[in-house]
This record gives structure tokens, C-alpha cells and sequence, in this order.
């Protein structure tokens, strides 16, 4: 089995910054890839960044140059650092991570994080 544990939510000023933390743990050999995600209610789903395999990060168009996506290989753990954060980066966020299973199957499989609460507000 996998757990995601997501953590680093809260209440900020508009302009401050947060670091959104996704860890893996269990039947983990590594991370392929991640997505982050964010959800306001009665709105769908919005990815907001990705972290493929490649390794090239892809955002979408309203974070671009404030929000990073990155992992640690180390600690099998994913990363959304948040900068300049703004009222409308309100919502729930959400962690989705590829997981390379353990030997000898090394199966990659998806799994969502719990969500964790991002609100920006003075």
C-alpha cells in the first residue's frame, strides 16, 4: 500500500508564499512524476502544475513565474513552493503522484493526496 501525506496549507497575506509538501511513504521505490491541483467549490478540478519524468515542469498560464513544482528523491516528496499568492490562489490543493512501486514489479500506479487548504486573504 501508499499513503500521500500532503501538509504546508493555511492562511496567508496576498503576496506571501507557501510551501505545499506531498510525501510518499510505504510500498515506494521512487516517484516518476506528480501533479498539483487546486479545487474551489462548485468549480471543477484545475491543474495548476506539473512534474513529469522528463523533469520539465509545465504550469498553467495564471502561475506561471510564481509557483515551482520540484521533488525530493531522497524523501520521496513533492513540492509546490508558492510566491505572490493572491486572493484567487484560494482553494483546496491537491497532490496526484505517479509512484514506482517497490521490486521486483516496480509497478507505477497514481494516487491522490488528501488535500490541503490554501487561503489568501489580509
Amino acid at each position: 500500500q501508499v499513503q500521500l501525506l500532503e501538509s504546508g496549507g493555511g492562511l496567508v497575506q496576498p503576496g506571501g508564499s507557501l510551501r505545499l509538501s506531498c510525501a510518499a511513504s510505504g510500498n515506494v521505490f521512487g516517484i516518476n512524476g506528480a501533479d498539483w491541483y487546486r479545487q474551489v467549490p462548485g468549480k471543477e478540478r484545475e491543474l495548476v502544475a506539473s512534474l513529469p519524468s522528463s523533469g520539465k515542469a509545465n504550469y498553467v498560464d495564471s502561475v506561471k513565474g510564481r509557483f515551482t513544482v520540484s521533488k525530493d528523491n531522497a524523501k520521496n516528496t513533492v513540492y509546490l513552493q508558492m510566491n505572490s499568492l493572491k486572493p484567487e490562489d484560494t482553494a483546496t490543493y491537491y497532490c496526484n503522484v505517479e509512484v514506482i512501486g517497490s521490486p521486483p514489479r516496480f509497478r507505477l500506479s497514481k494516487y491522490w493526496g488528501q488535500g490541503t487548504l490554501v487561503t489568501v486573504s489580509s
